[in-house]
């Protein structure tokens, strides 16, 4: 059984469904996906997201506002405070820095970032982590803002060994998506042969980033299996360790049953 720690529900193509999605969580559910985490980038569209999972048990939500987000609802620490408190919410975000695709100016997205962690602080739940070209500034604002209190996820991970070891050291888990199929990704590949077996987690990021071998096509948290494919074949040990390590991590990090 494996467990979509990152992705997009609200925006999945469900046309393979019959726009049901219900028949998607059936079908998902069938391919042996027991959990998944259904991430917020703005706050817009977060009610309808926490709405159209909220029947489902086994699917959660995070709340936060995305650094490429330019305009919209720019909440207050207190504002993530009052709506982390709902019971689907585990975690604050997605929330971090890029500067490589700029919608939100840098000193915009620190400050949001800084927010976020705050918010996180007081309800003690962790972080969701984006970061893209941004290694130093990422990991000063966390220390500054002593994430380390809550941690959280470095999602999508694409940075390399010595970013994966400070992050380890902030109290952080890494999530590897389907961009570790790829090739010329020799050193993602690098740190996924040497995180700790109990610091990893597995995502799709669907629909974005599918794996090889649906690379370029729509993406599903059933796609996710390739993710923990390639991890196997990298640390030696079968899919299903993979699976259930992956799962036992998610869950201790969340502290959820399991």
């Amino acid at each position: 059984m494996f467990i979509d720690s990152h992705c997009h529900l609200d925006r999945i193509d469900l046309t393979p469904y019959q726009g049901s999605f219900d028949n998607f969580v059936s079908a998902a559910n069938h391919h042996g996906i027991s959990g998944m985490l259904c991430i917020a980038i703005d706050l817009e569209a977060y009610p309808a997201m926490l709405e159209l999972v909220r029947p489902y048990a086994h699917i959660n939500v995070s709340v936060g506002v995305h650094p490429n987000v330019k305009e919209g609802w720019e909440p207050t620490v207190e504002e993530l405070v009052a709506l982390g408190g709902e019971g689907k919410v585990l975690a604050i975000g997605e929330t971090g820095l890029d500067y490589y695709r700029i919608g939100c100016a840098v000193t915009d997205q620190q400050q949001r970032f800084r927010n976020h962690i705050r918010a996180a602080k007081i309800l003690g739940k962790p972080l969701i982590i984006h970061t893209r070209e941004a290694q130093a500034d990422t990991l000063r604002i966390l220390a500054e803002e002593g994430a380390a209190d809550v941690g959280g996820i470095i999602h999508c991970f694409t940075e390399d060994w010595a970013f994966a070891e400070r992050a380890l050291d902030l109290n952080f888990y890494i999530s590897f998506s389907g961009i570790i199929t790829f090739n010329n990704t020799q050193a993602i590949k690098e740190v996924a042969k040497q995180v700790p077996h109990d610091r990893y987690l597995i995502e799709t990021d669907a629909p974005y980033l599918a794996p090889v071998p649906h690379r370029g096509k729509p993406n599903y948290p059933l796609y996710v299996r390739h993710v923990a494919d390639c991890i196997a074949q990298l640390r030696c040990v079968s899919s299903e360790e993979i699976a259930m390590q992956s799962g036992k991590n998610f869950h201790s990090l969340f502290t959820l049953a399991g």
